[in-house]
């Protein structure tokens, strides 16, 4: 009877742990935007800005982080004092949405599957630049022939687009000397 109970113990644990393990890495489903929801950067709800909107779901939190620009949606992603147990990544598919000013409370593309419209003359939700997601590429490119700007991937958008202080990502201004690491 003890080796039994032993047994089971043992292999208790292991058949359980395959279960979680199936379970975490099936990623959560975006959730609908509502009126609740609250930009985890400016503290604002995220229906009061124009624009695509994003979520994030990590791992050792309840509820999705939300974020009233896609722009900011990335830049949680870079930033080094965020959490990195992401499970999921969701953008506005604006190739979807209704309008500029009403992205849609559920036309949602997981942003590592999605193209991004940057340097356009589109405007995101605190007035910055904006990475514009579109989870078909004629949407995306039929957005450039209407705003500027290029087509890029996730991993593609780059750092400084996403966390320059204004918002350029330009990289260095007219008459600024490049200095490189033998300088």
């Amino acid at each position: 009877m003890r080796r039994t109970a032993l047994a089971f113990a043992l292999v208790l644990p292991v058949a359980l742990g395959g279960c979680w393990e199936k379970q975490a890495a099936t990623p959560p489903p975006p959730h609908r935007m509502t009126a609740e929801d609250i930009g985890h950067y400016c503290g604002m709800n995220v229906l009061e800005h124009p624009g695509p909107k994003g979520h994030i779901f990590i791992a050792s939190l309840i509820e999705p982080v939300w974020f009233s620009s896609v722009r900011d949606t990335i830049a949680f992603t870079m930033l080094p004092d965020e959490p990195k147990d992401i499970q999921a990544i969701y953008v506005s598919d604006m190739g979807k949405a209704p309008s500029w000013d009403k992205p849609g409370p559920d036309n949602w593309v997981e942003a590592r599957k999605a193209l991004f419209v940057i340097a356009s003359r589109a405007k995101g939700g605190m007035g910055g630049n904006e990475a514009v997601p579109f989870s078909d590429r004629g949407a995306a490119e039929k957005f450039v022939a209407e705003n500027g700007g290029r087509i890029v991937g996730f991993a593609e958008v780059p750092r400084d687009y996403v966390l320059d202080s204004e918002g350029e990502g330009t990289g260095p201004k007219d008459g600024a000397i490049v200095r490189g690491p033998a300088d």
